[in-house]
C-alpha cells in the first residue's frame, strides 16, 4: 500500500493539530531525519584558538547540517565523548 506524503503546514498550530488527530501510519515518514533538541541551560563559556580554515570548515558543515556552528561544535564534542565511553 502506497503511503500518503506528509502535508505542509503554515503554522505550528496546524502541525500540532495534524499530529494530534492524524493516523501517522498512513503517511510516508521515510524522509524524516532525527533532530536533537538542546534543553540544558548553557552555563559555562569556553574560548579556544583554532586555525581559520578549521573554523570555516566547521561553519560550512554546520550550515550543511542546518544548525548554528556553536551547536554543531557542542554536538561533535558530545558524540566524541559518547563514542569514547562506548569503547571503554
Amino acid at each position: 500500500m502506497k503511503k500518503k506524503p506528509l502535508p505542509t503546514f503554515q503554522t505550528d498550530e496546524e502541525s500540532a493539530e495534524f499530529v494530534e488527530n492524524a493516523d501517522l501510519t498512513e503517511y510516508d515518514l521515510s524522509g524524516g531525519v532525527p533532530v536533537r533538541y538542546e534543553f540544558k541551560v548553557k552555563t559555562a563559556n569556553i574560548s579556544m584558538r583554532v586555525p581559520q580554515e578549521l573554523l570555516d570548515a566547521v561553519k560550512a558543515e554546520a550550515k550543511r547540517e542546518g544548525m548554528p556552528y556553536q551547536r554543531f561544535i557542542r554536538q561533535t564534542l558530545e558524540n566524541a565523548l559518547a563514542e569514547a565511553h562506548r569503547r571503554e
